[in-house]
């Protein structure tokens, strides 16, 4: 940790750029997995719950009644 901390102080400044691509994948990945979530059969003691207004429905071929 000591290492990373004197490396920045060292720069001067955290790269932007950098902070940016992490920052832009965590909310891909958040949003990426919400999608997925609720598009996947639910979970015990979800079954009855509602799927949110903004999630798009995704058809899977493999099984019809989706």
């Amino acid at each position: 940790m000591n290492v990373v901390l004197a490396t920045v102080s060292a720069a001067g400044h955290f790269p932007v750029a950098f902070t940016a691509v992490y920052v832009v994948g965590f909310i891909a990945a958040v949003t990426i997995g919400s999608i997925a979530w609720y598009n996947s059969k639910r979970p015990a003691g979800w079954e009855d719950k509602e799927r949110p207004d903004f999630v798009p429905k995704v058809k899977d071929d493999h099984y019809p009644d989706s």
